[in-house]
């Protein structure tokens, strides 16, 4: 269940230029939140409806997850589904977001999105893109982080690139060597406007000095509530709806001391099950470290190509993934 894909070391040089090249004003491209998206009031009666119909029929006692706060106006969750499209522009390997051109991967996500209206249809999908804005590299490079940071033309490409279909922002961070406390307030330009999110990838924070793709990383609660904390008070500060703030998990160490997650009523916080293969697999994993150690949302990533790679293997359908317990509520195609 491995997925470790580097970049060419050639963008390394241009992309980082690049970066450096901007400063962290705002610039032209960058709109200023409208905080007439944010209702004035939350249907708590309605939350609480659909948040318990997540649990679909769990026995374990665990969901739906007891004193979890109820969110602030213009929470996303659990009144849709989000279902995305993950990758990065720079290469066709990291998932299916860089792999068609902008209007053909427009056409298959609003595919997607179909069908999983079809397969619940009490449950509007809101279409998303999954942007690796920070790759891992197995390469030090000039900053010692073994990461690099995609140039902020490439973000706002991505931001354009979702406007047609009047869909979500994720920004996603492999760290490397360096953490989220570095690299998360790099991005606030991005994280103040209203329709982006964020998530961090703890397979590649390499917390004991491994070179990225040659053992799992890790993150810590303390290094989840930093971002929790982070996110809510952009969210006062700005007047904006809750953010969405994904975690990839597919180990138990990937993520160590889940108790310790504090929840907050201006973050909606989804644990992905992360992990490649067949359909047992994948719901063994889901079982284990994400249903098994509740948070709050719970999310399911599917590989178009990882899934399949042992016959017969298929990818896991809507409905087979609804029939989960809980049942996810963010969906990431890879």
């Amino acid at each position: 269940m491995y997925k470790y894909t580097l970049l060419k070391n050639i963008l390394r040089l241009s992309a980082t230029l690049a970066f450096a090249a901007v400063t962290f004003s705002a610039s032209a491209q960058t709109t200023q939140p409208d905080s007439t998206l944010k209702p004035a009031t939350l249907d708590t009666a309605r939350y609480d409806s659909l948040y318990k119909r997540l649990a679909n029929g769990d026995k374990t006692g665990k969901w739906p997850v007891k004193n979890a706060p109820l969110p602030k106006a213009g929470a996303i969750l659990p009144f849709y589904r989000v279902v995305a499209y993950y990758g990065n522009m720079y290469s066709k390997n990291m998932g299916v977001l860089g792999q068609y051109d902008p209007a053909t991967m427009r056409e298959k996500l609003k595919a997607e999105v179909k069908n999983w209206e079809a397969a619940d249809p009490g449950t509007p999908v809101k279409p998303a893109l999954h942007y690796i804005c920070v790759t891992a590299q197995a390469d030090a490079g000039s900053n010692g982080l073994h990461n690099l940071r995609m140039p902020f033309s490439q973000i706002d490409k991505a931001i354009e690139m979702a406007k047609p279909l009047n869909a979500l922002v994720f920004l996603d961070i492999q760290v490397g060597y360096s953490t989220v406390q570095k690299e998360l307030p790099l991005l606030e330009k991005y994280l103040k406007m209203p329709n982006v999110h964020f998530g961090i990838d703890p397979e590649f924070s390499m917390k004991e000095g491994s070179v990225p793709g040659k053992r799992i990383g890790t993150f810590d609660a303390d290094d989840i509530n930093y971002v929790t904390k982070y996110l809510s008070k952009l969210c006062d500060k700005y007047n904006l709806p809750p953010k969405i703030f994904v975690v990839h998990r597919f180990t138990k160490r990937m993520v160590t001391n889940y108790k310790d997650i504090k929840l907050d009523s201006n973050v909606q916080f989804v644990m992905d099950m992360d992990g490649w293969g067949g359909p047992e697999l994948k719901k063994g994993t889901y079982k284990a470290y994400v249903a098994g150690e509740p948070v709050q949302f719970t999310g399911f990533k599917l590989f178009y190509k990882n899934d399949i790679k042992k016959v017969p293997n298929h990818m896991m359908t809507p409905k087979e993934v609804l029939m989960l317990k809980p049942a996810p509520i963010y969906i990431q195609y890879q």
